[in-house]
């Protein structure tokens, strides 16, 4: 049974609260839960969505948001609650990682996340 938009944000808080205090530092703007599900700029096929961001606003500060939206896509009907929380759990450290790692002045996982785009696109000239 899908999980629910309700759901998806108890777990995450859930989640949230695995983490240490620490890592909360400058997060000014904590962790939001969008609905949406917006492709990548490199999606080519319309499968390749953002499923978390970690964002730097003047406004807002700095914030992580989980969209709710492209888990569904991704994991739909057919993952169970273990499952999604499992990516959830991926998703959610992963933007942390950003958060401290920009806060460190490290930029090792954006170019991780860069040569994950890269083998995405190379993938997709292969398959055409």
């Amino acid at each position: 049974d899908m999980i629910s938009i309700n759901r998806f944000q108890e777990i995450l808080e859930d989640l949230a609260e695995e983490l240490p205090a620490e890592f909360y530092e400058q997060l000014n703007g904590g962790i939001l839960v969008d609905a949406g599900h917006p492709l990548h700029p490199a999606d080519e096929r319309g499968d390749l969505y953002i499923m978390g961001e970690y964002r730097i606003d003047p406004a807002m500060g700095k914030y992580i948001v989980m969209y709710y939206g492209s888990f569904r896509r991704v994991l739909g009907r057919s993952a169970d609650e273990s499952e999604w929380t499992e990516e959830m759990r991926k998703v959610l450290r992963h933007e942390f990682r950003h958060h401290i790692e920009g806060r460190a002045g490290v930029r090792d996982l954006e170019v991780w996340d860069e040569e994950q785009i890269a083998a995405y696109r190379a993938r997709n000239r292969k398959e055409k």
